[in-house]
């Protein structure tokens, strides 16, 4: 296992059976702790039975409980990697716990992605004749976010909130265009429409995803993982727009650094729109 079985667990959570969502309960609380348990010591704790956290392990791609230790044992010490919940009654303990939820986030979503991959996706964006940006709901500003920062470079960038212009936008690219998803969840229906059509006509696509096991990453040509931290109330929905934001402004930045004449264009957009300010 490439990735950090902690960013794992907390992607693969909301989609758990209620079985493996105890035994996952039972780590996140302290990972340190299952490092040094027995199997059965660990089905105790979590009230289910030996054979069902050995499932849980097969859930996760492991050979065994006894990887699953190894994976625990490797990020056990990295408290940033933990979520830390927000108490509405003490401000201040929130403020912190917002805090390093957020940096733990960001740390996951940049340090996890294998460079080749980035150096791969850096690659075709550069080379992109153009490049469509699709999300829904709640993650289209981050898409909105990536369409500014790629015209900016001078690469152009597209997208649309409304997914029966988007997917008309779809069936336009020319070719060398680019798809890049954003998805929480990785199992927008709307999406994987999207990136059927793009692949019909031989669209390269790449994914913005909390799951590596997710129907749209696995569907993508290249994939970035994005770890998140962040519970909306007491439920299980884990959401933040935080982490792919990071992964934009990470590929952003990285184009900018390989090639200066970016900045040129940069300077002229600003220079144009510098009169609409006060």
């Amino acid at each position: 296992m490439h990735d950090n079985i902690i960013d794992v667990l907390y992607s693969k959570q909301p989609q758990m059976s209620v079985t493996d969502r105890k035994i996952t309960a039972v780590i996140l609380a302290d990972p340190a702790v299952p490092v040094n348990m027995t199997i059965s010591e660990l089905a105790k704790a979590a009230t289910v039975s030996d054979a069902s956290v050995s499932r849980f392990c097969r859930n996760l791609g492991l050979a065994g409980f006894h990887e699953l230790k190894i994976e625990l044992a490797k990020v056990a010490e990295n408290q940033d990697s933990y979520y830390r919940s927000i108490d509405p009654h003490d401000l201040q303990k929130s403020l912190q716990a917002i805090t390093d939820n957020k940096v733990a986030e960001i740390t996951g979503t940049l340090k996890h992605t294998a460079a080749a991959t980035i150096d791969s996706i850096l690659g075709v964006l550069a080379a992109a004749s153009m490049i469509q940006v699709a999300a829904e709901g709640d993650t289209f500003p981050v898409a909105a976010d990536a369409v500014y920062k790629f015209n900016q470079l001078g690469i152009l960038a597209v997208a649309d909130q409304s997914w029966e212009t988007a997917i008309g936008q779809t069936m336009n690219l020319p070719v060398g265009a680019v798809l890049l998803v954003i998805s929480n969840s990785g199992e927008t229906r709307n999406l994987l429409k999207q990136i059927a059509v793009a692949k019909e006509k031989g669209i390269a696509i790449i994914a913005l995803t909390n799951r590596s096991d997710s129907p749209i990453a696995l569907q993508a040509d290249w994939y970035i993982m994005t770890a998140v931290r962040q519970k909306i109330l007491q439920s299980e929905y884990f959401f933040s727009r935080v982490a792919a934001m990071s992964a934009i402004e990470a590929l952003f930045l990285l184009l900018l650094a390989r090639n200066k004449n970016y900045l040129q264009h940069i300077k002229q957009h600003e220079a144009l729109v510098a009169t609409t300010k006060v």
